[in-house]
This record gives structure tokens, sequence and C-alpha cells, in this order.
């Protein structure tokens, strides 16, 4: 590059939020160092959700009536890259990067960004998995009385018997929430030794399924566990619920209080722990997030693309981002003393929690990258719109029942057949 022709590089991200401060910062810094000494400016563009990013991207790569111009950089994750690919429009980024300097990052990370190609079209440069997060202020009170552990949490059959003795000591209340249902559902068959999907389809006549169903089913209808339709954090804010599984992006969302329905506060302390597994299955956890992908231009402008992702990436560069928004590194060195000393320095409590907690799953895990099926989304929505109607209609009737029978008796009604029914739902 030669700073007397610079070029500007337009970029669209999905980092909103506390997060948007630190990539500001980092792209703020860039211009103003390496960006200057090569001729190289990143503007960004657009800051939306990755929803939204997707629907931007489609919109542009069908060319439809009042789509915007594609940037020279997005964040994407592999279903919105997919579609830049089969229109030819992404960079081969093993062009820019030779086969030492990938060999620093993560082997799965590159992966996930080669598409089913020998080539390299998404960047890793931040990524995400699940956790465990639990409210130890209002665990702790409940283990003191009852007896109950953390290490009870290492599994979903502890999670959901730990639940059930804290409606018991609560009067009532919920314990768990896990964002996903449906990762959990593809993440535990990993665990057990078998496929969610077979041929772009869900694999429901497997008798795991029957294990998983009967997991969140019936904590769900007995009141155990939430069926909600926004995220766990939001009921955390209200106590509603002690613990959750899901990404580690989110860490950022959990309140650092808890205001209750009588408008009384206490601080919220969390314990952040690896992601659970089913008993007698193995250590296995989902591999998210996205990566940046780079539009066919020019050569100069690729090339000066790939200058940014080498600084974005460096080590130092990219735990500090991460560091600060709940996203693990994508370096090996990354992983290494760097973030030992990055964890000593944090402020942030839960942030230091959730790299130690990573480092370790790191070390202990398998990560598991979702297929990439056309209609994974369609799957997803209906797997997880289904499942929650059922268990709130169940959950209504079991609770009116109960004025008439016993428990055992109420639950012995309202699910009778409804596995099969929900199962028939997806022929």
């Amino acid at each position: 590059m030669d700073p007397k022709q610079p070029v500007t590089l337009t970029l669209w991200h999905n980092y909103g939020g506390q997060m948007k401060d630190t990539m500001d910062q980092m792209i703020d810094e860039f211009n103003e160092t390496l960006g200057t000494e090569t001729g190289i400016t990143i503007n960004v563009t657009s800051i939306s959700s990755s929803s939204t990013l997707h629907e931007k991207i489609t919109l542009a790569v069908n060319q439809d009536p009042g789509a915007p111009a594609l940037p020279d950089i997005t964040t994407a994750y592999p279903k919105t890259a997919i579609k830049l690919k089969e229109k030819d429009l992404l960079v081969d980024l093993t062009q820019y990067f030779s086969d030492q300097e990938l060999s620093d990052y993560i082997l799965n990370f590159i992966e996930e960004g080669k598409l089913d190609d020998s080539g390299l079209y998404v960047f890793p440069t931040a990524k995400s998995t699940e956790v465990l997060f639990v409210n130890t202020t209002i665990f702790d009170r409940f283990a003191k009385d009852t007896g109950a552990r953390l290490k009870d949490l290492e599994t979903f059959e502890g999670i959901m018997k730990t639940a059930e003795l804290y409606y018991e000591w609560s009067g009532g209340k919920m314990f768990y929430m896990p964002d996903s249902l449906f990762n959990v559902a593809q993440i535990g068959y990993k665990q057990l030794g078998s496929e969610f999907f077979s041929e772009g389809r869900l694999n429901l006549s497997s008798p795991l399924f029957q294990r998983i169903w009967n997991n969140f089913y019936k904590p769900a209808v007995l009141g155990h566990m939430a069926v909600f339709d926004g995220y766990a954090s939001d009921l955390a804010k209200t106590g509603d619920i002690v613990c959750s599984t899901g990404s580690t992006a989110g860490v950022v969302f959990f309140p650092p209080k808890v205001t209750y329905p009588d408008n009384t506060t206490e601080a919220a302390n969390y314990a952040i722990l690896p992601y659970p597994t089913f008993e007698d299955g193995k250590k296995i956890a989902i591999q998210r997030g996205g990566g940046m992908c780079v539009i066919k231009s020019h050569k100069q402008k690729e090339y000066g693309a790939s200058v940014f992702l080498k600084w974005f990436t460096a080590p130092e560069n990219n735990l500090r981002f991460v560091s600060s928004t709940g996203y693990m590194p994508v370096t090996k060195e990354a992983f290494g003393e760097i973030m030992t000393v990055r964890i000593q320095n944090l402020e942030d409590e839960s942030l230091k929690k959730l790299l130690q907690v990573v480092r370790t799953m790191q070390d202990e895990y398998e990560f598991y990258i979702p297929p990439l099926y056309d209609n994974l989304d369609d799957l997803e929505r209906e797997y997880v719109t289904s499942f929650k109607k059922i268990a709130s209609k169940s959950r209504d009737l079991y609770f009116e029942l109960l004025e008439e029978m016993d428990s055992e008796q109420a639950y012995k009604t309202v699910s009778d057949g409804v596995m099969q029914q929900f199962i028939n739902g997806f022929k």
C-alpha cells in the first residue's frame, strides 16, 4: 500500500450497544496508526443487528430496488456469507494470508469460514459459545437452606433436579431458562453421539429425542423452567430465574442488580460456568459468531482489507476487543499468557470470569459448527415456536387440573401424546 494513494474501505458491522464503543475505539486507533502509515482508512457506514444486516446483504445480493451498495468489508454469519459466495462476490482470503499466518488461528474458526470450500471467505474476528450463568446472590441463599451445589449444575439433568428443589424452596418460582432450546437439542444429540439433522430435516424419530423432550417439557409444564419470548437476561433483571444457558456475548446484558416486583433491589453476583452436558455425554458446545467478509472490488482495496483484518486479529488487539464484549479471541496465542495478563487487569468481574471459563472450554471441549442448510432458520423458528406453544398450553391446563387431582395425575393427563403431536408437526 502507498500512503500517497490512500484507499477508504467501507465497513458494515453488527456490534451495537456497549460493543459499538469498543469497535469505534479500535477503528479510530487503526486509522490513526497503521492506517495512516499504509494509506488505509476504515469508514463505518452501517451498524445493524445481525438479522437486519442479513436482510440488507440479501437485498444487495439480489439487486432489489432500493438496495444499498455492498460495502468493502462486512461482518457476516456463514448463512449470510454463503449468499454472497454463491454470487461470486466474496474474496478468497487465502490470497492474502500465508499458510503460516493462518496456522496461528484456531483451526475450527478457520474451517468454519471456508463454507465447504478450500478457500477462506469468512475471516474469524470474534467467536462465541454458550455457557451457564448463575445468580449466586440468590443461589447461595437457596444452597444454604437446601444443600444445593453449583456442581449439581454441570449436567442438564442436574439443573432440572435443582430446579424442582428451588421451586419447592421458593414457593413456586422458576429456576432456569435456555436462551436457545434449538441449540440445546442439537448440542444434546452431539454430546450423546448422534445427529440432530438428517438430510436437512430434524431427526426427531431418534430415541434421544424423547430424553431431550422429557428433560425440558416436564420442567416447563411444572413451572420449574421459564417459557419466555425474550432473553434470559430479561428475567434475570427481576429475579424470575436464577440460571440460564446462553451466548458468551450475552454477558454484557446481565444486570448488576435485581429489582423485585415490590421494588426492592439487591446486588446480583454471577457465577459463569462451562456449558452443561447431558449425563454420560461428551463435553461439546456450540461454536457461534461470524467473522468478516471482504467483497470483491480491486486488488488495492482487497489487500487493504487484509491489512485491517491482520491488525484487528493480532493477539493483543483482538483480546482487547473480545475482553470487553464477551466474545472469544481467534488466535492460539491470545488464549495463552496474553489472556492471563488481560484477565488479571480486568476490572469487570463478570468478564474476568467469562474469559477464565472460555479458556477452560477451549482446552476441554469440542466445538460444534451447525450445518449450512437453507431452511435452518425456518426449522429453528418452527421448533422453538411449537415447543413454547405446546408447553405453555400444557402448563396452563396442568395448573387448572391441580384443583381436582394430584400433581402426578395432572401431569400425566396433560402430557399424554403431546410429544408425538409435536413430532407430527414436522412431518
